[in-house]
């Protein structure tokens, strides 16, 4: 689909490090070499940019926290979106007595093939 995930610059980075002051900015943890995340605040997915304000730090638990109980679901509704709007969207359970549904209810209450 998309260009591909754009990672942050390395002064982005040394700044919002500098801005932390070594600590995660979701827990306050103590950041320990090698376990620093730098996460986007708005998801690359959904527009966001690789700036120092969409740019935070976080230790691996806080980001992956962050990932699967924000960014991913809030990804996958935006393509549900989108698909729905240009119409390629399809629903995986039809309703019985919807349009899709193979059966048609007629007034009289009776149920039949269509």
């Amino acid at each position: 689909m998309g260009v591909g995930r754009t990672e942050f610059p390395r002064k982005v980075k040394a700044a919002a490090f500098e801005r932390a002051k070594g600590f995660c900015e979701g827990c306050g943890a103590k950041l320990a070499t090698g376990r620093i995340e730098y996460d986007h605040r708005v998801p690359d997915a959904l527009g966001g940019k690789p700036t120092l304000d969409n740019c935070v730090v976080l230790c691996k638990p806080c980001h992956g926290e962050k990932t699967a109980r924000g960014d991913v679901p809030r990804i996958a509704k935006a393509k549900r979106q989108r698909d729905r709007h240009i119409g390629a969207y399809t629903t995986k359970s039809v309703i019985p007595g919807s349009r899709k549904s193979k059966w048609k209810r007629k007034l009289d209450g009776t149920v039949v093939l269509r």
